[in-house]
């Protein structure tokens, strides 16, 4: 069983000492430690009155909100007393207000491992901020639930920086949100002081399976752990007309269309399958019904992709294959779309979650898997350079 850093924290008088004056807390309803209890409790309990301000990511302090660029208010929490400030509102950064009177700030977010996952790059946000007001960041570890081994995905390509895609990293990082902020630091030139209590007894061969830990929601359509595996690659599908999978029980896990039907599509995809079919998956035929966001109230059909073997899946690969082979069978009525996405204007959502317009042209014209493997690989090696020397975990 490992220990995850909010626990560490709880149980060690001297990793308290460390967190000293004043206290701001990033967290959301993942943020519990191996009895369920929740951060901000433990922090009322350990700290008391020095425990200041509760700040949450996108999706809010308590992860009820659904979608994309819908905002949450500031308030004072009614149990906590203390002021709630939320960093996906009319700011994504914390203000010099929000800071004011601040001493250490300490972050305990669950993350998922993919790059467009808000939570990295409001990780990102807030140590620039810290830099600047010269307060401390403390990262409570915890494990990356896909594994810190694999990267998947092109490197982010530096015109498409957005909220979804603060740094150059391919869209699965390999790192945990200690290791991304202290790769962040390093990338950007930070001054701020930061460190991170990392989590005991993690490897980085570990999946989510192995933990031993609960899975708590870390967003609210991310339901099960099995959704980490395939949300690098199914994330994608927010940049099209497909549903995946919002409004039903299994999001990000299933994808689909009104004008697709879900066996024969299924029986198409045999005679290329063999592209990227390494048995580590099994697509099965599904019909859904989302009962909100795309397709509301329509029956779809399509898939849900089943991780039989996590350490071969390839979620990034098996997304891009499918969208390429949604475009051939849907033809004109697949679709691009074109709404704002992620306050990054102007841009369409697919090239800000693929971080390139290579692959939405890839899609376009059918392309083969070898080209869109060749272009992924660009960039690889140097990245895992860089990230040689900030790694916690062996």
């Amino acid at each position: 069983m490992i220990k995850i850093g909010l626990d560490r924290l709880r149980d060690d008088a001297s990793l308290q000492n460390k967190i000293t004056g004043n206290i701001a807390l990033l967290c959301h309803s993942a943020s519990v430690d191996s009895n369920l209890k929740v951060a901000p409790i433990l922090f009322k309990e350990i700290f008391g009155d020095r425990f200041k301000k509760l700040f949450g990511p996108q999706h809010g302090f308590v992860s009820d909100v659904q979608d994309n660029m819908v905002e949450t208010d500031h308030y004072t929490h009614p149990f906590f007393q203390v002021p709630v400030y939320s960093l996906y509102s009319e700011t994504r950064k914390p203000t010099k207000e929000m800071l004011e009177g601040i001493d250490t700030f300490v972050v305990d977010l669950q993350d998922v491992g993919t790059r467009v996952y808000t939570y990295i790059t409001t990780v990102t946000y807030l140590l620039e901020e810290c830099s600047k007001q010269g307060i401390k960041v403390v990262i409570l570890d915890r494990p990356n639930p896909v594994g810190l081994e694999k990267i998947e995905g092109n490197i982010l390509e530096t015109e498409f920086k957005s909220f979804v895609g603060a740094l150059e990293i391919p869209q699965r990082h390999a790192l945990s949100m200690g290791e991304y902020a202290k790769y962040a630091k390093k990338k950007l030139g930070f001054s701020v002081e930061l460190e991170v209590i990392e989590v005991q007894g993690l490897t980085r061969s570990m999946f989510w399976q192995d933990t031993g830990l609960e899975w708590i929601n870390p967003s609210p359509n991310l339901p099960t752990p099995q959704g980490a595996h395939t949300f690098c690659g199914t994330v994608l599908y927010e940049g099209t007309n497909l549903s995946e999978g919002r409004g039903t029980t299994r999001a990000l896990e299933v994808i689909g269309h009104p004008a697709i039907e879900a066996y024969s599509f299924v029986e198409g995809l045999s005679d290329t399958l063999h592209e990227i079919d390494n048995n580590s998956f099994i697509l099965r035929p599904v019909n859904f019904m989302p009962t909100f966001n795309k397709h509301a109230g329509v029956a779809c059909g399509g898939v849900h992709i089943h991780v039989t073997d996590p350490t071969k899946f390839n979620s990034w690969h098996v997304s891009q294959y499918l969208c390429r082979e949604f475009k051939r069978v849907l033809g004109d009525k697949f679709e691009w779309d074109k709404k704002d996405y992620e306050y990054a204007f102007g841009n369409l959502a697919i090239d800000l979650i693929n971080g390139s317009l290579f692959v939405k042209e890839w899609v376009e014209r059918l392309g083969s898997m070898d080209e869109l493997i060749s272009f992924e690989k660009k960039g690889h090696k140097q990245y895992l350079e860089e990230i040689k020397d900030i790694k916690i975990y062996k």
